[in-house]
């Protein structure tokens, strides 16, 4: 059985749902009208044996006239939606959480790591629109069967500490002693966090084993946590997208396809060597691609304000290429032979590039093939076209 209720004003369904024991999925929506602990109790949700969905979530107050990592309109309404969010605490049956639009500074108790009943069957974890929270819950890494986490829109989170990956009670610990925290997690989503720049993973600290997709977008991460790179072995995507302040990616030995997007101080990409497809959109300062032998197909978008192919082409040698480009450049690589562009494509045994006309994206394309060493292009013939006309 699935309930979604609003509460609006005066009037509140908290206490109907009080009595409902047998619920499996519960949406609260408009939390922020909830004058108190006390009337969020009355909802019972610590009561309900059988829920397994919970969706807790604030309504238009955020994103319509607060400012991101401000207080809500008082302390005292920042300090009453923590203490109701605080009461809201799932059984530990709980498998799927969201919560949304939530305006406190910190997450609900029952997710740190002192908590009195861990959600030890939690499985997904969705946090989106949290304008004024400073930290991730330090208590997540100790869930056994959390396969799933989701942060969207968390834009004063400057740092990710080593709680996140460790409790605060085993960071003294030997590394020897200890079991990988996050053992069964599979996704890790980090999106919108503007102001996040330092994320803190030592090597010594296993965790994650059996991560296979990373996505991480819009944030100024210099550098990836080493712990990462040294026990996320089972990682086999990863894309990385308007990260503002990164230099290099090295060591990531288990990624299959990486995806790099808007990274504007991106350098180097080395030691990737099982890596088969890599996209990259612009990353104009990107000069070295190195380590990645098992690369078979490149997907490579350039700035059109850039008039040549970029040299590391010539240091990796992919069976595809697939170049959006500008018409400057095409043109260039249609002249085959003789163009400067030559020896940073010739290699490739498929080349397929476009550059747009309009609305049109694949309005003039070149086509090239190693083996024959064959170029097929519209360029010349359009263009003889429309002397004519």
């Amino acid at each position: 059985m699935m309930i979604c209720a609003y509460i609006d004003g005066d009037w509140c369904s908290l206490e109907e749902l009080g009595s409902l024991s047998q619920l499996n999925e519960l949406s609260l929506q408009s939390l922020e009208n909830v004058s108190s602990a006390l009337l969020a109790e009355k909802a019972r949700v610590n009561a309900k044996k059988q829920l397994t969905v919970l969706a807790l979530k604030c309504g238009g107050r955020v994103g319509h006239g607060l400012v991101q990592g401000e207080v809500s309109e008082s302390k005292e309404e920042e300090q009453i939606i923590e203490a109701v969010f605080d009461v809201l605490c799932p059984q530990p049956c709980i498998e799927h959480i969201r919560i949304e639009r939530y305006f406190g500074r910190r997450l609900p108790g029952w997710m740190a790591s002192t908590a009195m009943v861990p959600l030890e069957s939690l499985k997904i974890l969705c946090l989106e629109h949290l304008p004024c929270c400073t930290q991730l819950p330090d208590g997540l890494c100790r869930l056994p069967y959390l396969e799933w986490i989701k942060v969207m829109n968390a834009p004063v989170i400057k740092c990710i500490g080593p709680e996140f990956v460790q409790q605060y009670n085993q960071l003294h610990r030997p590394s020897s002693q200890l079991a990988a925290t996050f053992p069964k997690l599979q996704m890790l989503e980090f999106h919108g966090m503007e102001e996040w720049e330092e994320w803190v993973w030592e090597t010594e600290v296993k965790a994650m084993p059996l991560l296979e997709e990373l996505r991480i977008t819009s944030c100024r991460l210099s550098r990836m946590p080493p712990g990462l790179m040294s026990h996320a072995m089972a990682l086999k995507k990863l894309t990385i997208w308007s990260v503002q302040c990164l230099h290099s990616l090295e060591n990531f030995v288990s990624v299959v396809e990486l995806e790099l997007g808007n990274i504007p101080e991106l350098a180097m990409i080395s030691n990737l060597p099982k890596l088969q497809k890599l996209t990259i959109e612009c990353c104009p300062k990107l000069e070295m691609l190195q380590e990645m032998a098992a690369l078979r197909r490149l997907e490579l978008t350039i700035f059109n304000s850039e008039n040549q192919l970029p040299v590391y082409l010539q240091t990796v040698k992919p069976s595809n290429l697939l170049l959006t480009c500008n018409l400057a450049v095409l043109t260039s690589m249609a002249e085959g032979e003789s163009s400067s562009e030559w020896d940073k494509f010739s290699h490739i045994n498929h080349v397929e590039a476009y550059a747009e006309d309009g609305e049109d994206e694949k309005k003039w394309h070149v086509f090239y093939t190693s083996e024959s060493c064959n170029i097929e292009t519209n360029i010349h013939q359009d263009r003889l076209v429309e002397e004519e006309e």
